[in-house]
């Protein structure tokens, strides 16, 4: 078994997903339990430059530069240690289907949880390899356990290799990108690159330097309860009203119905009563126009209603997320193309993507650190049936060792 995938079984076993409602950083202590294990791997493999933020959880190391290259760029490489609060990440138990037939993969006999290319075709292509999975009942946490051991593998390979020229390299470990705070502590100085990677994509191929734009909104609809028995012109159903809300907004502008780029309102939850409803939306697009247009019809939506219903019935807070790291990636053109060259050289074709979300790339394209998007080699984030392919994730540190020596020959 490869380093890869040794450090990868190891990860998914601890509990480390976020939380969406706290109010602190790292949004829970438990992601502190992998963060302490990185330092004394990274600590055992004689990496240098460790920092630990105890308060934050980040854990940033360096791959000193090989002799004769210390005047290369500095290359970094970023993954995150949290796991989605979309599904547990407790009581992991990943096992390896070896030499996969293309055919069905019974996660749970006892829930009868199937995972089936009939369902996710593109388990075809990997007819003849390993895939790692779950018992059916939690997630496995690639997304982004995959990238932490890939770039773990690549900085134990260098470390043991001091013949492969590269420059000084750079790592971090984020807490909280699930929940989008990964870059709120995340420190320039300390990480001292030039320039990075995220490594926290999706199959093996796929490179992506471009995302959503994003907002969050909060809408609050206010009502009136009476009894129902004497309601009739006094009654103001708060339920009612954040439907007719959400009847305004373009209906097929949805998650469900849209790809690529095409961007959506998603109502991600609501709650309330009579007298008063919540509704929990997201809003994206990749184009900052169409995306600021999108703002506006939300907000003109609330105004309708409010001349319908009366002043303050309805409230809207909303505030941005990230935006498009597109804009600031097009002036660092030789990051997409040098990733694209190391893997046609590993015998795979790139697919450069839209992210339809967004990563810790994108705020810290915008804070200054030009960070596109690497693939992993796992697939269904966030869900039961996630996987993750054994040959991509070792093709994927096999890439990044070949990025580190890039930045030695330019």
């Amino acid at each position: 078994m490869t380093k890869t995938i040794e450090y990868f079984l190891e990860y998914v076993k601890i509990d480390t997903q976020s939380c969406e409602d706290a109010d602190k950083t790292p949004s829970t202590e438990k992601q502190h339990d992998l963060a302490k294990l990185l330092v004394s791997q990274l600590k055992e493999m004689e990496a240098a430059d460790i920092t630990y933020d105890r308060e934050n959880c980040y854990v940033y190391a360096s791959v000193p530069a090989a002799p004769g290259c210390e005047d290369r760029p500095v290359l970094g490489f970023i993954a995150h240690m949290d796991t989605s609060p979309a599904v547990t990440g407790a009581g992991v138990k990943p096992r390896i289907v070896e030499n996969y037939d293309g055919g069905d993969i019974l996660l749970n006999g006892a829930e009868n949880t199937v995972l089936s290319p009939a369902d996710f075709p593109e388990l075809k292509a990997l007819r003849g390899q390993d895939i790692i999975v779950t018992d059916g009942t939690t997630l496995l946490g690639a997304d982004d356990k995959a990238g932490v051991a890939e770039i773990m593998a690549m900085t134990q390979h260098l470390l043991t290799h001091p013949e492969i020229p590269h420059g000084r390299i750079r790592i971090a470990f984020t807490p909280d990108e699930e929940v989008g705070a990964g870059a709120d502590f995340f420190d320039l100085s300390v990480f001292g690159a030039d320039f990075a990677y995220t490594v926290d994509g999706g199959e093996l191929g796929e490179l992506e330097d471009e995302t959503f734009n994003a907002a969050g909104a909060k809408l609050t609809v206010r009502g009136r309860n009476v009894h129902p028995g004497s309601a009739k012109g006094k009654m103001i159903n708060s339920i009612l009203i954040a439907q007719e809300f959400h009847s305004l907004l373009p209906v097929f502008q949805n998650p469900m119905y849209t790809e690529g780029r095409e961007g959506f309102f998603h109502l991600d939850g609501i709650h309330g009563n009579v007298e008063e409803t919540t509704a929990q939306y997201i809003i994206r697009d990749h184009d900052r126009t169409l995306f600021e247009g999108k703002k506006e019809l939300f907000l003109k939506c609330a105004d309708f209603l409010n001349e319908k219903y009366g002043e303050g019935t309805v409230t809207v807070e909303m505030e941005d997320s990230y935006y498009n790291m597109k804009e600031v990636l097009v002036s660092h053109t030789h990051l997409m193309e040098n990733a694209c060259r190391v893997l046609r050289e590993l015998g795979v074709e790139p697919r450069i993507v839209p992210v339809r979300g967004g990563t810790d790339g994108s705020r810290l394209s915008f804070m200054g650190l030009p960070c596109p998007n690497l693939c992993t080699g796992g697939a269904n984030y966030h869900s039961r049936f996630e996987y993750a392919c054994v040959q991509s994730m070792e093709k994927v540190t096999e890439m990044l060792v070949r990025l580190a020596e890039c930045y030695a020959e330019n």
